[in-house]
């Protein structure tokens, strides 16, 4: 059972849905949505354009994020990852008032641009310096990492997707740290109650470590898969 399936959010900082806004979600739909987008071929090219009018504002021209304002980096995200990300915010299974306006446009609505968006994602080269933590807290991370994280999101953190385990590299350490803390505090809904257990269990200093361990795992890893010839990137 993977526990760790879905604790890097694709955008911004996850922010609570009101009581009746969480009986709108479908994760039946959630699941067709998915399932749908996976089985369409993806255009990289179209995938690009649609990221520059739609997301770069936000997430950079080179999807690395912005730390300050807790945007993470997507460059290099697993595809899986990021497409049930998608269906997640536009069944509001997922909390983040940004990406609802932004999966409100017709452009960027329907499964075929998630393909196209999600396969040009994975094909951009990672961010190469993440923002780190202080450090002072890294060794107690780096053992919590191999404990408990892992055998889902294996040892160099390029995740899986098989249950849709997201990589963990390439990403900044103040996303990192709140996400973990919001995913701790029951505030993310497209999440195994493990996860959030396992979370909650965690000292403030442990926490820290372990996003400064995570935020220093960068680069691309050593078995890629080879680009195609239009330029899509798979794991």
């Amino acid at each position: 059972m993977h526990r760790h399936a879905t604790w890097i959010a694709l955008c911004g900082a996850a922010a609570a849905l009101s009581v009746s806004a969480t009986a709108w979600a479908s994760p039946e739909r959630v699941d067709e949505l998915i399932k749908t987008t996976l089985q369409l071929d993806p255009n990289v090219e179209r995938g690009s354009k649609l990221y520059r009018a739609h997301c770069a504002s936000c997430h950079g021209t080179d999807a690395s994020g912005n730390p300050d304002k807790l945007i993470p980096a997507l460059a290099g995200q697993r595809r899986s990852y990021l497409i049930k990300q998608l269906a997640d915010f536009a069944e509001l299974e997922r909390a983040a008032t940004e990406m609802h306006t932004v999966l409100a446009q017709k452009e960027v609505s329907e499964p075929q641009e998630w393909a196209d968006l999600t396969a040009y994602l994975n094909g951009v080269q990672p961010l190469s310096k993440p923002q780190t933590g202080t450090g002072e807290w890294l060794s107690l991370g780096e053992a919590s990492y191999r404990q408990w994280c892992a055998s889902c999101h294996a040892e160099d953190g390029r995740g899986d997707d098989d249950g849709f385990v997201p990589s963990l590299r390439n990403q900044h350490y103040s996303y990192l740290l709140r996400q973990m803390r919001e995913l701790a505090h029951g505030h993310r809904f497209n999440v195994e109650a493990d996860l959030v257990l396992f979370l909650d269990s965690l000292g403030a200093d442990e926490m820290k470590g372990l996003a400064d361990y995570l935020s220093r795992m960068h680069g691309p890893i050593r078995d890629r898969t080879r680009m195609r010839d239009d330029g899509y990137v798979g794991d």
